[in-house]
């Protein structure tokens, strides 16, 4: 289940990139879906937990990879329960943000009305406790937040 808190959210990660490269753990890089992310959103492929390969950049380390990436991955692997602000995020996130939370319980932090797509989804709304199921209904009461 997707829960969001819109607008500013005390003790939310901020910037999860920073935190990532200072917690993150060398397994969470070869994981299936970390493979999947990488390929997708950086169009990179993952040589080894600590070597990426980037068709623009060539051979990069993981603290190289793009903050949207990083941030997935804590959401994903992180264990400490901690938000993200996934404004971080492009929209070519969106998918995989939906992803995580059909395998786990996630509560984000958005501080911008992140484009989910056209298909339907459900997520809960923390500022008003309304759930939402497509974009039309999450715009209409995240643009009185963000």
């Amino acid at each position: 289940m997707l829960s969001i808190y819109l607008g500013k959210m005390d003790g939310a990660i901020y910037h999860p990139p920073t935190y990532f490269d200072n917690q993150y753990e060398d397994e969470w890089i070869t994981e299936e879906l970390s493979v999947c992310m990488i390929r997708d959103v950086d169009h990179s492929e993952v040589v080894s937990a600590r070597l990426i390969e980037s068709p623009v950049l060539g051979p990069i380390s993981t603290k190289e990879l793009s903050g949207g990436v990083k941030t997935l991955m804590l959401m994903a692997f992180d264990g400490t329960g901690k938000v993200f602000n996934a404004s971080v995020c492009g929209d070519n996130c969106a998918k995989w943000i939906l992803e995580i939370a059909n395998r786990k319980d996630l509560t984000i932090n958005l501080r911008h009305i992140m484009d989910f797509g056209e298909g339907g989804f459900e997520a809960r709304i923390l500022n008003t406790g309304d759930m939402v199921h497509d974009m039309l209904g999450f715009a209409r009461i995240a643009g009185k937040y963000v």
